[in-house]
């Protein structure tokens, strides 16, 4: 019996719901999935069923939703090709980081395995995209840095910028702007009197400048420390 090629709609869904716990432990809820994917709430519960009557999900009514080992392998499969295409663009096309998401969007549900794996060879087989997000390899193998979002560190930590949230492209455009970029050597001085700015060091010594960032630029930071070992996890454990 041959299997039937899960639809962009199925694809998309499992793609967000892997991407919201990839860098965090709490699971996504109907709710959230409805916001990140910008639909209805009833929309989302018409495809949360059709995902759980397919193996993708587990899910009850008013709790919160999660990957099944098949759906983790699909998600796996789509975060792969966004983040490669998504690198490609940057690499060898010229798109700037704030641009890369929604091209990759319409694209990753286009192309064959083919296309994705030898774009993968033409680019030196990544293991990250332009915004530090591991990109999964074709076995399913994921390495996940160590790393923590700068606003939740004490003063003092010092480290490397080793991924930055592509949640929204003004606060890429920002960056940009500002010149921080990943694997920029960071140093967390402390905040301004009265919950004001978190001021960072940013450069090497000698370079380095400090830099007021407010709480939703520090949030998107996550910081790396040398002393810290990538992890690594298969789709479906």
């Amino acid at each position: 019996m041959k299997t039937s090629t899960p639809s962009s709609s199925i694809e998309d869904y499992v793609k967000v719901i892997y991407s919201f716990t990839e860098w965090q432990d709490k699971p996504i809820t109907s709710t959230q999935l409805a916001q990140r994917l910008g639909v209805a709430n009833s929309s989302v519960s018409e495809m949360v069923r059709k995902l759980k009557d397919q193996g993708l999900v587990l899910h009850k009514p008013y709790s919160a939703i999660t990957l099944t080992p098949q759906g983790v392998r699909l998600a796996l499969s789509m975060v792969r090709r966004h983040r490669l295409i998504e690198t490609y663009l940057v690499k060898d096309l010229g798109y700037s980081w704030d641009e890369v998401h929604d091209e990759a969007e319409q694209l990753e549900h286009a192309v064959s395995d083919t296309f994705i794996e030898r774009l993968a060879a033409r680019l030196g087989n990544p293991s990250r995209d332009p915004h530090g997000d591991p990109i999964p390899a074709a076995d399913g193998t994921v390495r996940m840095p160590s790393a923590h979002r700068m606003i939740e560190l004490d003063d003092g930590h010092t480290g490397r910028i080793t991924r930055i949230s592509d949640e929204n492209p003004e606060l890429l455009r920002y960056l940009a702007a500002e010149k921080i970029s990943l694997d920029a050597d960071v140093e967390v001085r402390g905040r301004k009197p009265f919950g004001g700015a978190l001021v960072v060091r940013i450069g090497s010594p000698g370079t380095s400048r400090d830099v007021d960032l407010a709480d939703e630029v520090a949030s998107a930071l996550w910081i790396h420390s040398d002393s810290a070992h990538p992890g690594c996890r298969m789709a479906g454990l």
